[in-house]
């Protein structure tokens, strides 16, 4: 009988040694003070002692994913900057809450490991962490023969933050008349893909279309957009705020509004890129899906009182629009 080992079964436990190998430096690059035991450790260690010096802290927790945009990376060899799609996806999602974001966990799966491949991404998990200030504490990185097709991998990540309770956002102060302000993306994010996959199904992503200045691919892969530098340190004056992600905007927006006001969108208030258009156009989308499953060029939205608006504007450390405002209604979005 023939004898068997783990590597004849699909699983190289030295490939997965020298991704660590590759990746080690860029994760320990991250690190705090607060970190007592990361990489290498069975669980990741953090001293959360600073709490004491909260009044009410709350820790906020997200979980998510990249989505089919890794099929399209994978497609073209350009892995690092999934890597900071899931970090920025992450903090994006508890910034709506109010929250400074502490640290990071990723998990890698693969159908077989490639250890150039696997420390390409967590090394742009590592960078977007460091970005924001967050400890990339551990992670798991998986080899599942069987499980995912051959030089295909999925990645996901879990972030844990804290903020004040008193803090929390939405607050209760919405109301009709207030404004909403949009934060410009750079592109899809992570969400649409596999519509965007459809679509572009025939196209090389090398191609340089005529209304982009960029390949497809520069133009598709364009990492998610952080906006916890921007936002944060004027979080005390805004409401609330929504990531425009999955859903769009008809999904989005509603998730933070009381149930008595709707959102009223002026379409064509803000510069949006010309990939719009190519998607609609070449995928024959109506408006109204486009806004259902992508974010049109706006990554996130802040709602502002009426009288502060100007002054926020000015605040914010970058170009953004006054998009829309706040009417009596029934928890839903109107484009105008």
């Amino acid at each position: 009988m023939k004898k068997s080992d783990y590597a004849s079964s699909g699983v190289d436990i030295d490939a997965g040694n020298k991704a660590i190998d590759l990746m080690k430096d860029a994760v320990k690059s991250t690190y705090n003070a607060s970190v007592l035991a990361g990489i290498g450790s069975f669980g990741g260690l953090f001293d959360a002692s600073f709490l004491k010096e909260m009044k009410h802290p709350v820790l906020v927790a997200s979980t998510d994913g990249v989505g089919t945009k890794v099929k399209l990376a994978a497609s073209v060899g350009r892995y690092r900057g999934i890597g900071n799609d899931i970090v920025n996806h992450c903090i994006n999602d508890i910034l709506v809450q109010g929250a400074k974001p502490l640290f990071f966990m990723d998990y890698f799966a693969t159908s077989k490991l490639n250890p150039e491949q696997t420390a390409e991404v967590v090394t742009g998990i590592a960078e977007a962490c460091k970005e924001s200030g967050v400890a990339l504490l551990g992670g798991e990185t998986a080899e599942m023969p069987g499980v995912y097709q051959p030089n295909e991998f999925d990645v996901a990540g879990t972030i844990v933050g804290v903020l004040e309770r008193d803090d929390i956002l939405p607050r209760k102060n919405i109301k009709a008349g207030d404004i909403l302000i949009g934060l410009k993306s750079n592109g899809p994010h992570t969400n649409g893909y596999s519509l965007i996959r459809k679509i572009f199904a025939n196209i090389s992503l090398e191609t340089i279309p005529p209304e982009l200045n960029s390949s497809l691919a520069d133009a598709l892969l364009a990492p998610h957009r952080s906006y916890y530098s921007i936002l944060y340190p004027i979080l005390s004056k805004i409401k609330a705020l929504a990531h425009i992600t999955g859903g769009g905007f008809i999904e989005n927006i509603p998730r933070v509004l009381p149930e008595n006001l709707d959102a009223k969108i002026q379409v064509g208030s803000w510069e949006a890129s010309v990939l719009w258009n190519l998607i609609q156009q070449t995928g024959e989308i109506d408006a109204e899906e486009m806004y259902r499953v992508f974010n049109m060029g706006i990554g996130m939205i802040a709602i502002v009182d009426k009288e502060q608006a100007s002054k926020i504007q000015k605040e914010i450390s970058e170009e953004v629009f006054i998009v829309g405002e706040l009417i009596e209604g029934e928890q839903k979005v109107q484009l105008i």
